[in-house]
């Protein structure tokens, strides 16, 4: 075992840190989200940038995995299959030109599913994905809010990744 380092914070919080081989006090660039933008394709394929209509967004990459447990196992063995994306967008409406509502008003009369190239950026990292629109949700509260809801699935095969 390293050394057991003990931290005193304004004299009033103790914390123990195990050094595992890592300076106990490197931190390092944490951030917010603030500043972020998000792209998303129109019905005609052009790139729009969203970010002001957007109120929140989640970028969910799940993998699918199998259980190949043998009975001479006590434990639970898995194998990771595919992966996947879901980007639930949510937001105010607008329906200024080339805003959120002149994006989305097409998915549900498209005929067939049309990709849309997404586009997430933060700091100095760039998330890039092709999806399809499974939905475009628009909802008047009671109050008088009026929102709408996106679910952005990965479409092409591809793993999204972030560079």
């Amino acid at each position: 075992m390293k050394n057991l380092i003990t931290v005193i914070v304004r004299g009033w919080y103790r914390f123990q840190l195990w050094q595992l081989g890592v300076p106990a006090m490197a931190g390092g660039a944490k951030e917010s989200g603030i500043g972020m933008t998000l792209s998303v394709d129109d019905g005609s394929g052009a790139a729009q940038v969203i970010t002001g209509d957007v109120t929140n967004l989640n970028i969910d990459l799940p993998r699918a995995n199998q259980d190949v447990t043998s009975i001479d196992l006590a434990g639970v063995e898995r194998i990771l299959l595919l992966a996947d994306l879901s980007m639930p967008l949510n937001g105010v409406f607008n329906d200024a030109a080339n805003r959120a509502h002149a994006v989305f008003k097409t998915v549900p009369s498209q005929a067939e599913a049309q990709t849309r190239a997404v586009s997430c950026a933060i700091s100095s990292q760039t998330f890039t994905a092709e999806t399809i629109p499974t939905g475009y949700s628009l909802d008047r509260a009671a109050g008088g809010a009026f929102t709408w809801a996106v679910t952005l699935m990965n479409a092409d095969g591809v793993i999204p990744a972030w560079s």
